[in-house]
């Protein structure tokens, strides 16, 4: 009984997926960026109520350089 390390040769590993950009991030079916606002944690009451509903969505990432670099980090969407 023989052991091989490389069963099929030329076959490619899998990519791995930044895990701190899924929990960030997520790939909406156009393949748009999606992200949560920040500053909504703490300190609400000294912002105003227009500014806290705003924050409570999620926005789309409009910076091509910066999605183009963050698909890359999602291999999988």
């Amino acid at each position: 009984m023989s052991l091989r390390l490389n069963p099929r040769k030329g076959d490619m590993g899998k990519l791995k997926t930044k895990k701190g950009v899924a929990k960030r991030f997520k790939l909406t079916k156009k393949g748009k960026i999606k992200y949560s606002c920040g500053g909504k944690s703490h300190l609400a009451s000294s912002k105003k109520g227009k500014r806290v509903r705003k924050l409570r969505k999620r926005d789309i990432l409009n910076n091509n350089k910066e999605t183009k670099y963050l698909k890359r980090m999602l291999p999988y969407g």
